[in-house]
């Protein structure tokens, strides 16, 4: 895996600063995956993430970190419609391009001049719906608007996961880029999309955020819903080998790019958006 600390710049899969070439010559030439360390910038990180278009994007962390969050900000903001259907969110299409998460930087180190990031692009509104989110959060909450109120979750969580899947199968049949909300437990999920992105000739990537346990239980109680002490611990081993691989070099079996972000760097990225070309 290609280590990329410092030059969050690059625009091409493993091949920094070069110009962005089409999507299926980049596939095609198995570059190896890169990892972009966004975490410790204390806030300074990029505002905005560009990927190409087609590219599927797994944003996973402990419950509680900040994923449903990231995703309904980062993606909305680029200026996309909600996604139809059971499990879905919103998406955009926005930025300018690259397999590996391009970036668009904010802050005081960020060039005169320079694009941040922070408002879509001039064609966002006729593109808008080419990309989308899916949140197993916003499936959920749909259930619970409809469902008895006394009736437990652990009734119906069947019910709603399958709705979440099944609304995700019909994004990845569209064709459009996704960003996907993971919970890290689920192994099968990311070779299922790996497996997705390689049948499109495009690529996946992992946004992995780094956040202390208690913060994220912090985030659990704010939202007014947590998940059992076994659970979380399911959770915090699964998220720990995320990264723990990550910072080793390792990425998952088909992952373009790796991309660890810190609570900081979650709360600095304002957009993730797709791209042609």
């Amino acid at each position: 895996m290609t280590l990329q600390r410092s030059s969050a710049y690059a625009t091409t899969a493993g091949v920094p600063a070069q110009p962005a070439a089409p999507v299926r010559e980049r596939v095609g030439a198995h570059a190896p995956p890169v990892l972009r360390d966004l975490r410790g910038r204390a806030g300074r990180g990029p505002r905005a993430l560009s990927f190409a278009a087609g590219d599927l994007v797994v944003v996973s962390g402990l419950p509680g970190s900040g994923k449903s969050t990231l995703i309904r900000r980062a993606v909305a903001a680029a200026g996309a419609r909600p996604a139809a259907g059971p499990g879905s969110g919103s998406g955009s299409d926005s930025g300018s391009g690259s397999g590996s998460g391009s970036v668009s930087r904010g802050g005081p180190d960020t060039p005169e001049g320079a694009d941040t990031g922070a408002a879509p692009g001039p064609d966002i509104a006729a593109e808008s719906g080419s990309a989308c989110g899916i949140d197993s959060q916003d499936t959920r909450d749909r259930w619970d608007a409809a469902v008895p109120r006394l009736l437990p979750y652990a009734l119906y969580r069947p019910f709603v996961r399958l709705a979440h899947y099944a609304g995700l199968r019909r994004a990845l049949r569209s064709g459009r880029s996704v960003v996907v909300h993971d919970c890290g437990t689920q192994a099968w999920v990311r070779r299922w999309l790996a497996r997705e992105a390689r049948r499109r000739g495009t690529g996946l990537h992992l946004m992995l955020l780094d956040v202390p346990p208690e913060v994220a239980r912090q985030g659990q109680r704010e939202r007014g819903r947590g998940v059992s002490g076994y659970a979380f611990a399911r959770h915090r081993r699964a998220a720990g080998r995320l990264i723990a691989d990550a910072e080793a070099g390792r990425a998952p079996a088909g992952c373009a790019s790796v991309i660890l972000l810190d609570r900081p760097a979650a709360t600095a990225l304002d957009r993730i958006g797709f791209t042609s070309g």
